[in-house]
Formats: C-alpha cells, structure tokens, sequence
C-alpha cells in the first residue's frame, strides 16, 4: 500500500513539474478577427493585403471564397485585388518625393474619389485620385453609398471648378493606373475635397502603408461622421 502511494505521489510531482513547464500560448489562430474590422471593406483591404485570397493566415474568409467577413455591415468591397487610394498597391517611395503643385480646372467627376481636370494654364488632361480616402464603388459594381459619395464630390467640383492640386511626400506621385495621387482643394473657399467626403460620411480613411500628412485631421473627421451616423456609416 505504501508503495502504491509513493508511485502515485512520484506520478502527480511528474504531472505538476510538466504543467509548470507548459506554456500555454495562444491557439494558432487569427491574430484578427471580423470583430475587429467595422466594415466589410476594411476587412477585404487588410484581407488582401496579407496574403488573400491565396492565404489567409487570420482565418476571416470562412467560406474560403475570396470574401472575408461577409457578415460585417458595408461599406462591402468583394474585389480580388485592393482599391486604389493614397498609394494603391504600388510600395510608397523609400525617399521622399519632391511635392508638386498645380492649379487645375475640373473637367468631370469620375466617383467619389477621382476627378479628372486639366492643368492650367494650357497643361494636359489628368485624372487625379484623393489621396486619404476610398468611397464605395459604382463603377462595375454599385455598393452602399456609391452613388451618394460620386453626387457629393460632383455637386463640390463642378465642370470648370477651379482647384489646386498638393502631393505628399510620403506618397507615390502615380497610382498603378496612372492616376496622379494628389490632395484637391477648392481655390475658392479653400475646401479639401477629401477631407470634405470625410466630413460629410461619404468616404473613409485609407492608409497604405505609410501615413499621409493629413492623416490625423482625416481620421477625427471621419469619426466625428461615424458618431453622428452621416452619409454611409448610417445608411449602409
């Protein structure tokens, strides 16, 4: 009997010395999950920027069909390749670029982030995508609150607005389309058209990898949107 109990005392101090020298480290799961994104968009975004749809090392696409968080309210973005905005997928210059300024005039809003103008005084035909934002889409796919984003930036620039074109320095000159990733600002008034989208709920904040000069005023503009559910963040 004593033996017994010397045997099962040895086997529980074994037990004990394992458990102690256990780590219990966190399942190998997500590191993110949907909870953590207050869109469908900004999941698909981060979704696609580490490693989706081939990968998905925080487990937010359950159907494995390309669509992470199908279940987060939208804004959605269902696409297989991240949006464009404030650098797109292009990596940001490793050196600062030289700021470039323009004056402009609009020729036509092409969304709610894109317009196309000519440079003054006889310059050439752009398209000039906002830096710091992205708006719903309506172009191949029309998503909650497109087509508010695209009437508001349009009532804003009209045809032959006049407009001053600003880069940032931490930031590609050129999307991957070609676009110039410019701040637009309304001669008159001095309006920034992005921050303007922000304000009035039609777009959100979009960082690529490195912040943006106004990035610190666009984000409290677009929480001050969410908080009073503005444009999309009440509609959608």
């Amino acid at each position: 009997m004593l033996r017994r109990i010397t045997l099962l005392t040895l086997a529980l101090a074994v037990a004990a010395a394992g458990l102690i020298g256990f780590t219990v480290t966190p399942a190998q799961a997500a590191d993110k999950d949907c909870a953590d994104f207050a869109t469908q968009r900004a999941a698909q975004i981060f979704f696609l920027n580490h490693g989706g749809p081939q990968n998905d090392p925080h487990g937010l696409d359950s159907e494995d069909d390309g669509v992470a968080c199908e279940s987060n309210p939208c804004p959605c973005y269902y696409g297989k390749t991240p949006p464009g905005g404030g650098g797109d997928s292009n990596p940001p210059p490793s050196t600062p670029e030289p700021l470039k300024r323009n004056q402009a005039k609009v020729i036509r809003v092409v969304d709610g982030d894109t317009v196309n103008v000519r440079i003054l005084p006889r310059g050439p035909k752009v398209s000039v995508r906002l830096i710091g934002i992205d708006t719903p889409e309506v172009h191949g796919s029309t998503e909650c609150g497109g087509p508010e984003a695209s009437r508001s930036l349009k009532k804003l620039l009209k045809p032959k607005t006049r407009v001053s074109l600003l880069s940032d320095r931490s930031q590609n000159l050129k999307d991957r389309y070609g676009r110039w990733l410019r701040y637009v600002t309304k001669t008159k008034g001095k309006v920034d058209a992005g921050r303007r989208q922000l304000v009035r709920g039609h777009a959100e904040v979009y960082v690529f990898k490195k912040p943006f000069a106004r990035v610190k005023s666009y984000r409290n503009a677009q929480t001050a949107a969410k908080r009073q559910d503005r444009g999309m963040w009440g509609n959608c």
